[in-house]
């Protein structure tokens, strides 16, 4: 059974590469709040939707003060390839030992076409800038969850 996160919990703490190859580590954003989610795969048609819309609410994002990162199993180039190619302008962690997937509890069974199989659970967390876990979404759907998630957060555009 996959460990859940629940609000309240602190996030667990990581340290990945970036789309450029520098480390970023959890602990260095405390004192912002963060809104970390987890995708399959770059440049997957449900992965872009959703790096888009996150894209495309960046500035109200950002003006209410959350920073945003995607992580998905993917290595860095192929993350430079997806920002670049979809314009996108947050921060793409690489995660290809999934450790930080199951930290979060987001690697495990899930259903996929009628079959159970094991892999990533679309989640987003949103992260306090104390470092806990203020919001913890899993199985969420790469249409319209970044707009719910904004209603959410009570963010206007």
């Amino acid at each position: 059974m996959t460990v859940r996160l629940e609000p309240g919990t602190a996030a667990p703490d990581f340290s990945l590469l970036d789309q450029d190859g520098q480390t970023v580590r959890l602990s260095d954003l405390r004192g912002e709040k963060v809104v970390l989610y987890f995708y399959p795969a770059a440049m997957t048609p449900g992965c872009t939707t959703q790096a888009c819309d996150f894209r495309d609410s960046i500035s109200s994002l950002q003006g209410a003060g959350y920073r945003v990162i995607g992580v998905s199993r993917d290595e860095p180039a192929k993350l430079a390839e997806f920002r670049d190619r979809d314009g996108l302008t947050f921060t793409l962690l690489s995660d290809p030992d999934h450790a930080v997937h199951t930290a979060y509890g987001v690697w495990g069974e899930k259903m996929n076409y009628g079959k159970v199989v094991e892999g990533v659970i679309r989640s987003t967390f949103v992260i306090d800038a104390a470092g806990s876990i203020a919001l913890a979404q899993y199985n969420v759907k790469a249409t319209g969850h970044v707009a719910r998630l904004r209603k959410l957060l009570g963010i206007d555009d």
